[in-house]
């Protein structure tokens, strides 16, 4: 990893990865929590591993309630799934 400005750290499994290797999750004041796929969204955003299992430590840790300071409901953790694996 040459740039520290261009690593992010997963929150399921907490490895430092190259961003454009993750998917960006955020909490924006418009639209509530959602995908990122441009990363370029505003507001509170937070990384994830582009694999499942990644997503599954993230809700069972509260590592994206905890990093975007905002709770995620199951029905808002179904969506994430949809848009990221759909």
């Amino acid at each position: 990893m040459k740039n520290s400005k261009e690593t992010r750290t997963c929150v399921g499994c907490r490895e430092k990865k190259n961003k454009k290797e993750l998917v960006r999750i955020v909490n924006s004041k418009e639209q509530g929590i959602i995908v990122d796929i441009n990363q370029r969204e505003q507001g509170r955003g937070t990384y994830i591993c582009k694999n499942e299992e990644c997503l599954k430590k993230a809700i069972k840790n509260k590592g994206l309630s905890r990093t975007l300071k905002v709770n995620v409901s199951d029905e808002k953790f179904n969506e994430i799934r949809g848009v990221m694996f759909d």
